[in-house]
């Protein structure tokens, strides 16, 4: 059965302070958000009927948005009720949450500061991110040619639509040669991360994970919570500038994200790798820690 487009689906959407019906939850075609990419949002997990680390997504949207010169016409706290209201009123029970923000249609110029700023919360049931059984036996990477690029140039530390672009358009490259997703380089040339999750390598046999500095890419709140989930279970971590050569150095490699959870990757261009017991591990305390929600 075909997936039902997001458009057509049923029940309400948060929008601008009210509950709106799902089909009616519209946008202007001359929006500046759309236009030129002044829009925010943020992806959240729900678990058995909470989100995950509300708080911390909150938080980040709305650095996001002042990031981008805007300002959420709503506190933090009114923030994380509508969230809540808006999983309750739809009955979500494990599924996805995405809060948007974006520039209205007032001006239509490079210039919008006198445009209204808009902010949205939608949410819908939503398993595993890849297929549960591909996910078992580990992911396959194509190596974009799309670079992140460098972080004097765009707000690299916030979540906008704008630094997606370079992201689909590798995800949908390496789809075209039959892999699931793509790793991405730093202005650099360091593996900074895949086209929507961080990534991390595994050393088993010195009970260590290595990670990319968070320079030039999202921090991500599942980032942060698998280092800590590591420290916990006494395995070193290392936030490095790591190289393309040193991939057959590790023995394995994983994912994370809010929609990625943990999944371990199999293969990053020729380069084989284990879906090692560190990773399983890992993945099993993660899932106890988002599930005591």
């Amino acid at each position: 059965m075909e997936p039902v487009p997001f458009d057509k689906r049923s029940g309400k959407i948060w929008y601008n302070g009210k509950l709106v019906d799902w089909k009616e939850a519209n946008l202007h075609i001359l929006s500046h958000g759309l236009h030129y990419a002044s829009c925010v949002f943020e992806g959240e997990r729900v678990y058995n009927g909470g989100i995950f680390k509300l708080r911390e997504h909150t938080n980040r949207l709305i650095y996001s948005a002042e990031r981008m010169g805007m300002k959420i016409p709503y506190s933090a706290e009114q923030i994380d009720k509508a969230c809540k209201e808006i999983i309750s009123v739809q009955n979500v029970k494990n599924g996805y949450v995405r809060p948007v923000v974006w520039r209205g249609s007032e001006m239509m110029a490079i210039s919008a500061q006198k445009s209204q700023i808009h902010f949205a919360i939608a949410t819908w049931e939503w398993g595993s991110y890849f297929d549960p059984q591909i996910k078992i036996k580990g992911i396959r990477l194509d190596i974009s040619k799309w670079k992140k690029p460098p972080p004097d140039c765009i707000p690299w530390d916030t979540k906008a639509s704008g630094l997606y672009m370079i992201s689909t358009l590798s995800k949908h490259e390496a789809e075209k040669k039959k892999y699931h997703d793509a790793l991405m380089m730093d202005y650099q040339g360091n593996i900074a991360e895949a086209t929507g999750a961080n990534i991390f390598f595994t050393k088993t046999n010195s009970n260590e994970i290595h990670t990319p500095i968070a320079d030039s890419f999202l921090d991500g709140i599942t980032r942060r919570s698998i280092i800590e989930i590591a420290k916990q279970l006494q395995i070193k971590v290392l936030e490095r500038k790591i190289k393309l050569e040193e991939l057959n150095k590790f023995d394995g490699c994983f994912l994370t994200g809010t929609a990625a959870e943990v999944t371990p990757v199999s293969q990053i261009g020729d380069i084989n790798f284990a879906v090692v017991d560190m990773i399983k591990k890992l993945d099993d305390n993660y899932s106890k820690l988002v599930n005591k929600n």
